[in-house]
């Protein structure tokens, strides 16, 4: 029975060995591949952002909003330039039925050369207008730039976050390795039994699975992210930068103070109220005040410079229905008004909603601090139980089973202190972007080193 266990352990230790074998000469192989083909580049947060922002398409467009809003700005003189209209005619005269008198008869060419100026008082806030749709998208972009900033940001450490997984389960197959040859040892000397060999040869694979999982999917979230700057797979990327965790400790009411003002979707808010009033007056006085128009118009038939003719004129409109309660005019004049209103509760509706939010993250904020100092505790705790563990299974007190689950409770312990880590900087990056400041002067201000 012995001998047939034996030829058993031994099959198989030479299939599990040439399994391995395997293994690491197709990793080293694709590691050689992938080194030779790739192009390495060293890629900082900075460097990342300002590739992202280079590249994306949605900036793209609202720089063609804003260059165009720019240019309006610029020639504001265009909105009283005249309207020139500059004509020519020809043409031919005759009599049909009658004689042809004297002078009815033949070509006739005639130019001309009109110029009309339409001034009302509403020009004024005509120019408001304009400036303000400018200095609206350049909100929006400057917004809109942050906004991918803080993206990029996330994805940048959450990709830091997965190389530190990768090489915690790198270690723990290392560790189930050095076990399983461990347990062969053991296993042919007689002290441990087949069944623990096989749970060892488990868990050895078990740990290569999840390593191999874990490349898969940071691969694909390297390719994703890789795409959002512009580069392809075919580059060999590293991530330059660790995410340092500082407690964050701000009074929520203070902050709120400081910075809500700040916040581009108020901002946005307030200039749309201040459009909406300058298009009031610009109604009302382009409606309900008198228009001066001057037009001048010269004219010359055969090209003959003694048939020439100049005109000139200056007429004062002054309207009448747009004071005349209930016609078309005066209600569009009061429907200003109401969305003025409706502007001014958007307003305070978003800035009840930011409160919340600033206070929701700075409680938020305070709170996990304990969840990141528990699971730093837990971890410590589980990497010293392996250490234990595994002295007592050395010395036969301990089973297979029980440092298997001693290692995975170890591994599950700093994964989770990575997952908590990761989640309270992203916390970090929200509040950073509710009240639009930088995250790093968040981290630098309110940042309060841990004992």
């Amino acid at each position: 029975m012995f001998v047939q266990i034996s030829n058993i352990c031994k099959k198989r230790e030479l299939s599990v060995s040439l399994l391995i074998f395997c293994f690491l000469f197709l990793r080293a192989a694709l590691a050689f591949c992938e080194q030779t083909t790739k192009q390495k580049i060293e890629l900082t947060l900075d460097e990342a952002v300002n590739l992202a922002v280079e590249h994306n398409l949605n900036l793209q467009k609202l720089k063609v909003d804003l260059a165009a809003s720019g240019y309006s700005e610029q020639k504001l003189w265009s909105e009283l330039f005249p309207a020139i209209n500059a004509n020519m005619s020809a043409g031919y005269k005759n009599a049909l039925f009658s004689g042809n008198p004297s002078g009815t008869v033949g070509f006739n060419y005639s130019v001309g050369l009109g110029i009309i100026l339409n001034l009302h008082a509403g020009i004024p806030y005509t120019f408001n207008i304009i400036k303000l749709a400018h200095q609206s998208n350049i909100l929006k972009y400057e917004d809109a730039v942050n906004q991918l900033s803080i993206q990029v940001t996330k994805r940048f450490f959450a990709l830091a976050a997965e190389e530190d997984n990768l090489r915690l389960l790198e270690e723990i197959l290392n560790l189930a390795q050095r076990q399983f040859s461990r347990s062969e040892v053991s296993f042919r000397n007689g002290l441990v039994g087949e069944m623990s060999l096989l749970q060892s040869s488990l868990a050895l694979e078990n740990a290569r699975y999840n390593l191999s999982a874990a490349a898969i999917s940071y691969a694909n979230n390297m390719m994703e992210f890789l795409a959002m700057l512009g580069k392809t797979s075919e580059e060999n990327v590293t991530l330059l930068g660790e995410t340092h965790i500082v407690k964050i400790e701000a009074d929520a009411d203070a902050l709120i103070n400081q910075y809500l003002h700040l916040r581009p979707d108020i901002i946005r808010g307030k200039q749309e109220i201040e459009r909406l009033t300058n298009v009031q007056s610009q109604t009302m006085l382009q409606s309900r005040a008198p228009q001066l128009s001057l037009t001048m118009n010269w004219s010359s038939s055969n090209f003959n410079p003694f048939s020439d003719t100049f005109e000139a004129r200056a007429t004062l409109s002054i309207p009448i229905d747009p004071w005349i309660p209930g016609t078309s005019r005066e209600r569009s004049i009061s429907s200003i008004s109401d969305q003025i209103e409706k502007a001014k509760l958007d307003i305070a509706i978003t800035e009840d909603a930011a409160r919340t939010q600033i206070h929701s993250l700075s409680a938020l904020l305070r709170n996990f601090w304990d969840s990141i100092l528990i699971a730093r505790l837990s971890l410590v705790a589980a990497q010293r139980g392996y250490q234990l563990t595994e002295q007592g299974f050395l010395r036969g007190t301990v089973e297979e089973l029980t440092l298997e689950d001693v290692r995975n409770n170890m591994a599950n312990a700093r994964q989770r202190l990575f997952q908590i880590e990761l989640s309270y900087f992203n916390m970090i990056l929200d509040l950073s972007a509710a009240l639009n400041v930088d995250w790093k002067y968040l981290i630098q201000t309110f940042g309060v080193q841990s004992e």
